[in-house]
């Protein structure tokens, strides 16, 4: 294809350069117009940097410092990179961790109305119209609400989006050809715990399930580049789980499962594609 386009949905500033940075990265560097949705601006994240330390206890700070970060990570990505706040900047905030009261708290992205926020995907699948999308799985990775509300919002306007009896005045109508769900394959989570590098249990999938795997090599340390810009969330080098992780080797490569669409030919392991866009015309 001359004319490639992806389009991402993540929950919070930070997770699209943990979970498909490398990938952002690649696709920009080829050419493909890259499109990110963020979902909210993370404002009950948990701030890290003690010079920051004046942003705890104070969302609507962290929120604005989130925005600030995410402007400043995305060019370590790529030139070119286009950003979009689902429903606005600031539109739903941050429902913090599973099981806290803020998860059902006026203004929270996973209490949004369901058909709003499918009006305000469907908006933006129109005018991007991409010919892939990637966001969580229906888990939302590890459980955050945010992340299975971003799943639902991108999932739930596929179809209304490639419905040309639904809501016309968003646009023209878009079938999106291809989907994936950004995964962990079960291999890597069990080596990153044997190593001492994961404290959680991240939702996970089978190697042989897994259908893309992108070698983000080349592009490594743009990842850790664009993570280095989100201070108040990550230390990418203080000697940590997550500092750990990240400058693994393993992490520069990043998997997927095909959940929309027809499979391409595959060059990777076990068959899987190396490439999102394998098999479009």
């Amino acid at each position: 294809m001359s004319d490639r386009r992806l389009l991402l949905v993540h929950a919070h500033p930070d997770d699209e350069a943990t979970a498909t940075g490398a990938t952002m990265a690649r696709y920009a560097a080829e050419g493909a117009t890259v499109t990110l949705v963020t979902c909210t601006s993370g404002e009950l994240g948990e701030v890290v940097a003690d010079d920051l330390a004046h942003l705890r206890g104070s969302p609507d700070a962290l929120g604005e410092f989130r925005r600030g970060e995410i402007a400043a990570a995305l060019p370590e990505l790529g030139a070119g990179i286009r950003h979009h706040w689902l429903g606005g900047p600031g539109r739903w905030r941050d429902s913090g961790m599973a099981g806290l009261d803020s998860n059902t708290a006026d203004g929270v992205f996973a209490a949004a109305d369901p058909v709003e926020v499918t009006r305000e995907m469907v908006a933006l699948l129109r005018a991007e119209r991409p010919h892939v999308v990637i966001t969580y799985d229906d888990f939302g990775g590890y459980g955050h609400p945010d992340h299975i509300a971003a799943h639902r919002a991108l999932m739930g306007a596929l179809g209304p989006a490639a419905d040309p009896g639904y809501a016309p005045e968003l646009g023209e109508s878009w079938d999106v050809p291809k989907a994936y769900w950004s995964v962990l394959p079960q291999s890597f989570v069990e080596r990153a715990q044997e190593a001492g590098a994961v404290d959680f249990k991240p939702n996970t999938v089978p190697d042989h399930e897994i259908t893309a795997v992108l070698d983000g090599t080349a592009f490594h340390e743009s990842k850790l580049s664009a993570l280095r810009r989100y201070r108040s969330q990550v230390d990418v080098d203080d000697g940590g789980f997550f500092a750990e992780m990240v400058r693994r080797p393993e992490f520069a490569t990043e998997h997927f499962l095909l959940v929309r669409g027809e499979r391409g030919p595959g060059g990777g392991p076990r068959g899987a594609e190396v490439d999102l866009f394998a098999g479009l015309a």
